[in-house]
């Protein structure tokens, strides 16, 4: 490849495609979504930074992907962690597992937005399958084949691997102790070089003309045709690619206007390690979560008398514990998960006035008041910011 570097105006270039977008839009003329895909191409480029120019498989690092921008759904209570492998290569994860509610890792080739068609996952590993030591070291080796002599913790490496997905899980936010993790390649490489020429004009392209805007195409594409299917106030069942294994979630678009509320019913699996539910924008991008109560999870919510978990959407605030806040967006995408659960229920939405909101909750439901409401969101906000996003 000739070491040859474009004017900048040509990359830039590359760009102005993403533009069409426009129209994969929940409403294509609404300028607030237009200004927003603007901010999401933006998004793209900021996490596609690390996945293009920050390490190699060769030299891998973990990168901080998806929710250090809030980008494409990421889940509220999720540490993402990404780290480029070869299938060839042998490679040692090492450190603390910490005190995470899960610490998982997976595998897979063409990460989204990568390439026009959906990635693959190969495999899923739990931390808690392994032997730690006596305060909690993590020492595994991943590879194609496990090490002659070895007889440590090994994971297999799927031949097609092209990363390393770390998710930790957390619970009890600020309360419990990261994962500390580093990775390095055990067969003998160079030492790291200097980037070429040809290599940062190779990324250059592959970033701006493809990552930026496949990475949004993908899932404009994917929240439209939910919608298209009248998939609108009601929910279905989907494990999303099987990307992690043993999860199920639920999604459908939420539609509430200013004075309506929508109620979020249903029953909870009687086995229950993890579950959650979060409410994403007309772009999928995750609602604010650090500032506003637009997610809950297993610990954070409150269940009912009866044993059956009710939230309330609405603009306003409802006064009710389990309030998801939408932040403004009248339409989005509703996500929920059932982890590792002895049942995998299918949740009911309910479009009743806000005003007469209470007639269709039970009676006992509490009242949070609004003193109440603001040390429940400076506790949020205070825990978010103890979890180490990036």
């Amino acid at each position: 490849m000739s070491e040859r570097l474009a004017p900048w105006a040509e990359y830039v270039e590359l760009l102005k495609p993403a533009g069409e977008l426009r129209q994969l839009l929940l409403d294509p003329a609404s300028e607030q979504l237009r200004a927003e895909l603007y901010r999401q191409f933006l998004m793209n480029l900021s996490l596609g930074y690390f996945i293009y120019f920050q390490s190699s498989p060769e030299h891998p690092d973990w990168a901080p992907f998806l929710n250090s921008v809030f980008l494409l759904q990421p889940n509220p209570d999720d540490t993402y962690l990404l780290a480029p492998v070869r299938a060839e290569g042998t490679y040692r994860i090492s450190g603390t597992r910490g005190t995470v509610r899960l610490l998982t890792f997976g595998t897979g080739c063409n990460m989204m937005g990568m390439s026009a068609a959906p990635g693959r996952n190969f495999d899923y590993f739990d931390a808690d399958d392994l032997t730690l030591g006596p305060k909690g070291e993590i020492e595994v080796i991943l590879s194609a084949e496990r090490p002659a002599h070895h007889r440590g913790n090994w994971w297999p490496l799927h031949r097609e691997a092209e990363f390393i997905l770390v998710r930790q899980r957390s619970y009890d936010w600020g309360c419990e102790q990261d994962a500390r993790l580093a990775i390095e390649r055990l067969d003998a490489q160079p030492l790291k070089p200097r980037q070429s020429i040809a290599t940062i004009d190779r990324q250059l392209r592959a970033l701006l003309g493809g990552f930026a805007a496949q990475l949004s195409r993908q899932w404009l594409s994917y929240q439209k045709h939910a919608r298209d299917r009248g998939l609108i106030n009601r929910l279905e069942l989907t494990d999303l690619g099987g990307s992690i294994a043993c999860q199920y979630y639920w999604q459908g678009i939420f539609d509430v206007g200013p004075n309506e509320a929508l109620i979020l019913e249903t029953e909870l699996p009687e086995k229950r390690p993890y579950w959650n539910v979060q409410l994403n924008d007309e772009l999928w991008n995750a609602i604010e979560f650090v500032y506003r109560q637009s997610s809950l999870n297993g610990h954070q919510a409150s269940v009912d008398s009866d044993g059956r978990f009710r939230a309330v959407i609405a603009h306003e605030d409802p006064g009710v514990p389990n309030w998801l806040d939408p932040v403004g967006s009248c339409q989005g995408m509703l996500i929920g998960r059932w982890y590792g659960c002895s049942s995998n229920p299918i949740p009911t939405l309910t479009r009743v006035p806000l005003a007469e909101l209470r007639r269709h909750l039970p009676a006992d439901t509490p009242v949070i008041t609004a003193d109440e409401r603001a040390t429940r969101l400076r506790a949020r906000r205070l825990g978010a910011q103890l979890r180490r996003r990036w």
